[in-house]
């Protein structure tokens, strides 16, 4: 049989172990909290016996079975036990390509087995976590925005007839989007310059939903779902800073840091665990990498005239 058909056939062999649920599997088996690890619970055609401990740890070596009928279970692993069974009674183990291939799929068995205890072997503690949180603190940062929106375009927004500042104003006309960039950046320099903020977003907002709350706008955080231009501008802000104007559909909108904070380490503690493991996991498997090598010695052969080192024709005879 050919190397490919061979693994063909393999591949089938493991999918009807894991998928398939034959007429002649037994109805399923109790299995009660209580029952003890020692607790014989088959026993196969050879007479050996399976304990409950023993099942237990069966389904640790295939999480695909977990979750299974243990009757369902137990019935797939005696197939498996016959099928491995006839193929070393008749020595395929020892026999080309069975032979190689089973050496190959031990190696990367075992790969996977050093990669796992490697990192269950890790030890990450609180100064460690606690040292990363501290370095590395921006994902975790959250602010509590405000803003003022300058409209331009359609319609004029309606005023707040309710706001006796508004009250004795004009109906504001509609701004172009020139007009209304100008504007934006005019109430900018007014800001930075020391005029209040919470006053301005109830004379010039134009967003009727942050404004009566005085241009609150939450508290966003880095993993939030915003507008990759308003992520970029809030994000760079310290506490009472101002955005320059941020361009968006209908408007531009001026953003203000109220406060800047980041979300306590007790909160993040399990992100960072899992951070920190998948770090050390890529440290382990670079140092592997970083430190194996392979030796390709040179070819015996005499190159060919005027062939260079690596086989390539020079240059020169190449043109002609």
């Amino acid at each position: 049989m050919k190397a490919p058909a061979l693994l063909t056939l393999s591949c089938i062999t493991v999918l009807w172990v894991q998928s398939a649920s034959p007429q002649s599997v037994p109805p399923p088996a109790a299995s009660p909290s209580s029952e003890k690890s020692d607790t014989v619970i088959a026993i196969f055609e050879d007479g050996v016996k399976m304990t409950a401990g023993e099942f237990q740890t069966l389904l640790q070596a295939n999480p695909a079975w977990q979750g299974q009928d243990r009757a369902l279970v137990l019935h797939k692993y005696a197939v498996l036990r016959k099928a491995a069974a006839l193929a070393r009674s008749r020595k395929l183990d020892e026999k080309s390509p069975y032979k190689e291939a089973l050496e190959f799929s031990t190696m990367v068995t075992l790969a996977g087995f050093a990669s796992t205890d490697a990192l269950n072997s890790l030890n990450i503690g609180d100064a460690e976590i606690e040292t990363f949180y501290n370095e590395h603190k921006e994902p975790f940062k959250q602010i509590k925005v405000s803003g003022i929106k300058v409209a331009f375009g359609g319609a004029a927004p309606p005023e707040d007839n309710s706001s006796t500042v508004m009250a004795s104003r004009a109906p504001r006309k509609s701004l172009t989007e020139e007009e209304a960039k100008a504007k934006a950046e005019k109430l900018v320099a007014q800001i930075r310059a020391g005029a209040d903020f919470a006053r301005l977003v109830q004379l010039e907002s134009d967003d009727e939903t942050s404004k009566p709350k005085g241009g609150e706008l939450g508290t966003w955080r880095v993993t939030d779902n915003v507008p990759d231009a308003m992520r970029a501008a809030v994000f760079t802000l310290k506490e009472g800073e101002v955005s320059d104007p941020v361009r968006q559909t209908g408007g531009f909108y001026i953003f203000h840091a109220d406060s800047v904070a980041y979300t306590p380490l007790s909160q993040v503690r399990d992100t960072i665990y899992a951070q920190l493991r998948q770090m050390h996991a890529a440290e382990w498997l670079h140092d592997i990498d970083s430190n194996t090598k392979v030796q390709f010695p040179a070819s015996q052969e005499p190159a060919p005239p005027g062939a260079s080192p690596s086989g390539q024709a020079d240059s020169g005879q190449a043109k002609q």
